[in-house]
């Protein structure tokens, strides 16, 4: 199992292979679309809080690096919590679109060393 958790991060965000669950995968021609669920785990920060799960916010699709010549796209579902005296909403600070991109954060530096050869 290590073995193949070691290879999901090679070939998707880290952070993804960390914090979120692949729930289905479909392919269409040659457009692979990848859907993540965040694991309903608290976040550090939060863990003396009671927190209840309150659903997940809208999904966000992020285009990532193409793999075998499919174009891949993420579909990402963050998770939100509800503190249970304040009625506060919780939530991780992921930042997972690069700015003014519908690309991964990675993706996009990438993009930008090559641009620079």
């Amino acid at each position: 199992m290590d073995n193949y958790v070691e290879l999901l991060k090679l070939i998707l965000p880290e952070f993804l292979v960390e914090h979120f669950d692949l729930v289905k995968t479909t392919k269409q021609a040659e457009i692979m679309h990848l859907y993540f669920e965040e694991r309903n785990v608290v976040p550090i920060e939060h863990q003396d809080l009671i927190l209840v799960a309150h659903g997940f916010h809208n999904e966000t699709t992020i285009q990532d690096f193409p793999l075998r010549g499919n174009s891949v796209y993420l579909h990402v579902k963050r998770r939100r919590w509800l503190e249970k005296e304040s009625r506060k909403l919780v939530q991780r600070d992921w930042e997972l679109v690069a700015k003014g991109t519908r690309m991964t954060t990675e993706f996009a530096s990438f993009l930008k060393e090559i641009n620079r050869y």
